[in-house]
């Protein structure tokens, strides 16, 4: 076998995580250590991008936060991802929302999917 997927299975977490897609808005409960004590961040936002394949996957979540857009990339494979939890399916027709950096307001609204399964 190769020294690089072994390396990959000893650190894969195995946790399971719901499926969502780009325009889909998320709460990423993230752990953060901060000297000798440790909490957890939830991160709420919209998915912009998600890129890479299997255990190298991440995706990208933007929030807006006092007027300032806020991302950050999360790798789907972190330790540190203590949940996510899907909010809103969004409705897009593209997977990377780029433009949405541009947009505030009104505009930046997606428009909510429906999905079989809920209420």
């Amino acid at each position: 076998m190769d020294l690089i997927k072994i390396a990959e299975e000893a650190f894969a977490t195995g946790k399971q995580h719901p499926e969502f897609r780009s325009g889909d808005t998320i709460t990423v409960a993230y752990r953060i250590t901060e000297g000798n004590k440790e909490r957890i961040q939830a991160f709420r936002g919209v998915v912009i991008k998600i890129s890479g394949h299997g255990n190298k996957k991440r995706f990208t979540v933007r929030k807006m936060s006092d007027g300032i857009g806020v991302e950050r990339i999360f790798p789907i494979e972190s330790p540190f991802i203590d949940s996510i939890v899907v909010n809103k399916y969004g409705k897009v027709r593209r997977t990377k929302l780029y433009y949405l950096r541009s947009l505030t307001g009104k505009k930046a609204r997606i428009k909510e999917r429906r999905v079989n399964g809920q209420n």
